[in-house]
């Protein structure tokens, strides 16, 4: 990704050259964000409308099929495994990953600013999808919940949050320096515990699976655009003219 950016960045200050004998030298990077900000906005958008299929018959159908084939495997250790999974990607669960991930990042890496940008992707996170679950106000399943829910169904936040916080962490590990065989299990680990934690709010009755998916999708989003931040603003502070 920040291979990328920094030769769509190297090809817009070639072409603003070109055009213009001066210009500012912040300007590639605040045209390469403001394209960023259309993508996301774009994106979510597109997110919006596609919410609208929650009302077809056919997707309530697949709803049910696919609820019921999982709950169907309901026993007193699945619930249980679960339950534990579902409170890792709980407020009190994000808490404690962030706190071993602060450990590791000072003792290991000798960096702070992945913790800082991992909490401020779980906070982009959360709080839009508080303001999505508003606006479409979908109403939780009508089936046994096994854990107490509070708010409204669309898009599921564990699934949103868990794709955005785990989902960066996999990125961040994807290119650190580590050993091939930690890196895989390491990325392998948290895919598995991001596909757990949204099967999980299916197999507990609290979400559609349409939930999960579109929870997944949005989380992608905020995945993908802080990405392209984050890797334009270091390339910003490692550019000499600027």
């Amino acid at each position: 990704m920040r291979q990328v950016l920094f030769k769509f960045i190297k090809s817009l200050r070639d072409f603003l050259a070109q055009k213009f004998h001066q210009y500012n030298k912040s300007l590639p990077y605040l045209i390469t964000m403001v394209i960023a900000l259309i993508i996301v906005v774009g994106g979510i958008n597109l997110f919006i409308e596609l919410t609208e299929t929650l009302k077809t018959e056919m997707l309530a159908t697949y709803d049910t099929a696919i609820t019921d084939y999982i709950i169907s495997y309901r026993t007193p250790a699945l619930t249980r495994y679960f339950k534990f999974v579902t409170n890792v990607g709980d407020s009190y669960g994000y808490l404690i990953v962030l706190a071993v991930f602060l450990l590791v990042s000072l003792l290991v890496f000798k960096r702070w600013k992945y913790v800082i940008q991992a909490t401020l992707v779980l906070i982009l996170a959360t709080g839009s999808n508080m303001i999505l679950k508003r606006f479409i106000d979908r109403a939780r399943p009508g089936i046994e919940h096994l854990v107490s829910v509070e708010t409204l169904s669309y898009p599921s936040g564990h699934a949103m949050s868990a794709m955005a916080f785990y989902g960066f962490l996999v990125y961040l590990f994807y290119t650190f320096n580590i050993h091939k065989v930690a890196k895989f299990f390491l990325i392998l680990i948290l895919v598995l515990l991001i596909l757990s934690i949204g099967i999980s709010r299916i197999y507990l009755g609290v979400h559609f699976p349409s939930d999960i998916a579109g929870g997944f999708i949005a989380g992608f989003i905020w995945v993908v655009f802080c990405i392209l931040i984050f890797d334009l603003i270091d390339i910003f502070r490692r550019d000499p003219r600027t």
